[in-house]
């Protein structure tokens, strides 16, 4: 199904600004069967990316800007979504040591256990969501997204 049947328009839509809005709107679709998928789970994508990056440091506690950075979708709420991990087990807050200023955000074990359950099922989750483009398909996507993102923006 084309773009112009979603959003139910028989009007030619010039082609930037169609790639632009299937853009939007194919983010907005996957965003919607990624948050299903993750529902069932009890965790929002943003915990599950935060646990994600913790998962990553491999044991090294993590900041709040740290996470922040790192993030797919950047939010402002940061702390709320740790406090909500911390909740739930799956992540500690302590201040640093050596700076007080300075807190550290750590995956526990039952953060790394709930992962280690979620991240084979949204693998799968991946793969049946591109099961109809091939390999070189998905090759020039992200070499398209690349080139689109990378531009020089000087206004």
């Amino acid at each position: 199904m084309n773009i112009e049947s979603f959003i139910k328009t028989e009007n030619k839509i010039p082609v930037r600004k169609k790639a632009i809005i299937n853009l939007l709107f194919t983010h907005g679709w996957i965003m919607d069967k990624i948050n299903l998928e993750l529902k069932n789970h009890d965790i929002s994508i943003q915990q599950f990316n935060v646990l994600r990056i913790l998962n990553g440091q491999k044991g090294k506690p993590a900041n709040l800007s740290t996470i922040q950075e790192r993030m797919v979708t950047k939010m402002s709420n940061t702390t709320r979504l740790v406090d909500k991990l911390i909740q739930k087990g799956y992540t500690t807050r302590t201040i640093c040591p050596s700076n007080r200023r300075k807190v550290e955000i750590t995956i526990t074990q039952k953060g790394t256990e709930f992962l280690n359950i979620v991240s084979p099922i949204m693998d799968d989750f991946e793969n049946k969501i591109t099961s109809n483009l091939t390999e070189e398909d998905l090759d020039q996507l992200n070499i398209f997204l690349d080139q689109l993102r990378n531009q020089n923006f000087n206004s």
